[in-house]
């Protein structure tokens, strides 16, 4: 089962978000999501575990917790679905939405 951690301290690294969770059941892995840019903590990250009944444990007993002085926010992550993009939006270039050139 896939995790989603968030409210974070920004200061915290991936072993002791593992650490963490592995006091209450075993950890696949442990991510923390930083910023492409900066290369700073995003206050979020995913834990992936195994065992689904032992996850789901420790999701009832880490949400709204305090870790490093900030209250924890833990729930199974939804997986994102591809969104199908029109770049074109509601004024295309062909006249469908603009103003008319012949004056009526």
């Amino acid at each position: 089962m896939n995790i989603y951690v968030g409210s974070l301290h920004f200061k915290m690294n991936e072993a002791e978000l593992r650490e963490l969770f592995e006091e209450y059941v075993e950890v696949g892995s442990a991510k923390i999501i930083f910023d492409k840019y900066s290369g700073k903590s995003k206050g979020f990250g995913f834990v992936e575990m195994p065992n689904e009944a032992e996850a789901k444990k420790a999701i009832e007993e880490l949400n709204g917790s305090e870790v490093q002085g900030r209250n924890i926010i833990v729930n199974e992550s939804i997986e994102r679905t591809e969104r199908r993009r029109d770049f074109r939006g509601g004024n295309d270039r062909r006249g469908g939405d603009g103003p008319r050139r012949d004056n009526r």
